[in-house]
């Protein structure tokens, strides 16, 4: 019967656990998203580097992760950054440093490749 109860209880705190790690996944992204809008760089990909047990947050017990995201300046090149949260704060953000775009709408730009336009 103890054993049981004990069980539950451990299943249960993994699933919040995964749970918060999934919610800061997406505040990570959409922070860093609006980051890259406001520096006119276009985001590729972020990832979770690192993450770990900690106290603070909310609740107490929460997470300390870092995340790595990569973005380019002109659609060829690619460099890398990072973002650093406890729980589901921002904490810091890592940038390295990088050439200002030449085109400021290279990024956003969404032309069709061997198509004439307007025929």
């Amino acid at each position: 019967m103890m054993i049981d109860i004990f069980i539950i209880l451990v299943i249960v705190v993994i699933i919040v656990f995964f749970w918060q790690l999934r919610q800061m996944a997406e505040v990570s992204r959409i922070y860093v998203n609006k980051e890259c809008q406001k520096q006119h760089v276009q985001l590729l990909a972020i990832a979770q580097d690192s993450a770990r047990p900690s106290l603070g947050g909310n609740t107490g017990f929460t997470w300390k992760a870092k995340y790595l995201f990569e973005f380019s300046t002109n659609g060829i090149d690619k460099h890398q950054g990072h973002i650093l949260m406890l729980g589901t704060r921002v904490q810091k953000i890592e940038w390295p440093v990088f050439p200002e775009p030449e085109w400021q709408q290279a990024p956003d730009a969404k032309g069709q490749i061997g198509r004439c336009p307007n025929r």
